[in-house]
């Protein structure tokens, strides 16, 4: 599982989450994605924990939690959807782009 962590500041480090987040056991990998354009963080992570016991605990005891003056939204990560449309334009006749 992973643990989606939103409305984090745009301080946080990756370092920063390890160190909260160590709290609830060993934390496998921090993402901090960043904006392809601009370079900046986008204010959310993703953490991956060794223990799905150890995720739930982080995610009951955070989520809602102030914290670098901004209060987080921590839950289950959800897959990311496929939006390609499989290469290629797709052709039809409905006249939609």
């Amino acid at each position: 599982m992973t643990i989606y962590v939103g409305n984090l500041s745009y301080q946080a480090t990756e370092e920063d989450l390890r160190t909260v987040f160590a709290d609830y056991g060993t934390v496998k990998r921090v993402v901090l994605p960043t904006d392809r354009e601009t370079g900046r963080m986008r204010g959310f992570a993703f953490v991956e924990m060794t223990e799905e016991t150890q995720e739930d605990s982080a995610i009951s005891e955070l989520d809602g939690a102030e914290w670098m003056g901004r209060q987080l939204r921590v839950n289950k990560a959800r897959p990311k959807e496929d939006n390609r449309s499989g290469g290629g334009a797709r052709r039809s006749n409905d006249n939609r782009f």
